[in-house]
């Protein structure tokens, strides 16, 4: 744990009357008694507290005591403040969040250990030394704020640093269960996913050549985690980026398919990301059938945008053929050659792709890609003329889709 960080010069206290530091200097021999007192009683009535192993109360919370009484002595005989005396406090902090206590119980027991250091001085001064007494507790008061304050921002950011590890697990988790790098079984026990499941691939619209910033990034994945988590099920488990990506969510006794849910995933997300949202959904049967389920899903989706389908939620029987085209057998190679005479074309397997997806709308095509409709005309008649497709005919359309699908042209 670092040293406390301190602005500027060293933190300084006024100076205390010699009446202050006689007071205080009696109360210093009683300062094991009042670690054993704080730790074993005064704390017992914080929430939680009397769970914590007794190890935990009779040595790290009671050294935590002993060495703020120390400081506080310390400090009444010197008020210049020292880098580093916050750093036990820090430490313990930290470890207080790592063991999961809440913050309000950890700040509660630094003010009720303040409060019986104000009863013990309050016990030792004579009516002689009320003088003396204020001016402790004022003192005491003024360096209480520091302790808090370092507590506190320690505590919060070992908080957040647990909650990104966590975070970060759980995606590796679910990027090992959905490329197959991590053992099936062991990713769902961890995961706390239950067979059947449903693995949903959701692609998110977003134009090309589109850059925003990280902050904006951030905020649109976890609006779209909101809507999912809202949507679908408190048991989901998820790897999303500002593109889409996987959800795997409990399967419903009541929506097979899980139709319903993932038509309303479908309209909420419109709400939050444009229209252009296409989600499909596979059902796997068990831990090993995620992987497969989750290309499938990918792959529906990347077949409805190629053919041109209307977004929203597609079913495999939606592209059945097309998804049947798409399959690699002893007819692909050859299926996939016929667009060798342009694959050093970009342009032209740009607009081939776009005017497909387009269905064969010419405007919208060179809308899309920011050309003239002529430009368009000119692009698909040199297509036609080197590759001999007429993507204009149903079998010169199914061809040159199945090409693209093979050569992976199709963007997912």
């Amino acid at each position: 744990m670092p040293s406390d960080p301190l602005p500027g010069p060293r933190t300084t206290y006024p100076a205390l009357s010699p009446a202050a530091q006689a007071l205080a200097t009696r109360c210093e021999s009683r300062v094991n008694e009042l670690a054993r007192s704080m730790a074993r009683d005064a704390f017992e009535r914080l929430p939680g507290y009397a769970d914590l192993p007794a190890d935990v109360k009779d040595v790290e919370i009671a050294a935590t005591v002993r060495n703020g009484l120390r400081l506080f002595l310390r400090r009444v005989r010197d008020p210049q403040g020292r880098a580093g005396d916050h750093r036990l406090f820090r430490e313990r902090a930290a470890q207080r969040a790592e063991e999961g206590m809440p913050l309000h119980t950890l700040l509660r027991s630094h003010s009720t250990g303040v409060y019986v250091l104000w009863q013990a001085l309050r016990d030792e001064a004579t009516d002689e030394e009320a003088g003396a007494l204020i001016e402790l507790v004022d003192f005491l008061l003024r360096g209480h704020e520091a302790v808090i304050g370092a507590v506190a921002e320690t505590y919060l950011i070992e908080q957040a640093t647990l909650a990104a590890e966590r975070r970060e697990h759980h995606r590796a988790l679910v990027r090992g269960l959905l490329d197959g790098s991590v053992p099936p079984l062991r990713a769902f026990e961890e995961l706390g996913i239950e067979s059947p499941c449903l693995v949903v691939h959701l692609h998110l619209p977003r134009e090309e050549g589109t850059t925003t910033t990280a902050v904006a990034d951030r905020r649109l994945v976890r609006r779209v985690q909101s809507v999912v988590d809202r949507t679908m099920s408190a048991e989901t488990v998820s790897l999303l980026g500002v593109d889409g990506g996987h959800v795997i969510v409990p399967q419903r006794a009541d929506d097979e398919d899980d139709v319903r849910a993932c038509e309303e995933l479908c309209t909420s997300l419109r709400q939050v990301c444009g229209d252009d949202v296409r989600v499909a959904a596979v059902t796997a049967a068990t831990a090993e059938d995620v992987p497969t389920a989750a290309r499938t899903a990918t792959d529906i989706v990347r077949i409805a945008r190629a053919c041109g389908r209307t977004p929203g939620f597609h079913l495999m029987d939606d592209v059945l053929l097309e998804y049947h085209l798409s399959r690699h057998d002893e007819s692909s190679d050859r299926i996939a050659a016929l667009l060798n005479p342009i694959e050093n074309r970009p342009d032209l397997i740009d607009t081939l792709r776009v005017h497909l997806e387009h269905r064969h709308d010419r405007r919208s095509t060179a809308h899309h890609l920011g050309l003239h409709p002529n430009t368009v005309d000119n692009r698909l008649a040199r297509i036609t003329e080197l590759t001999g497709l007429d993507i204009a005919s149903p079998r010169g359309n199914a061809l040159a889709l199945a090409a693209l699908l093979l050569r992976g042209n199709v963007p997912g």
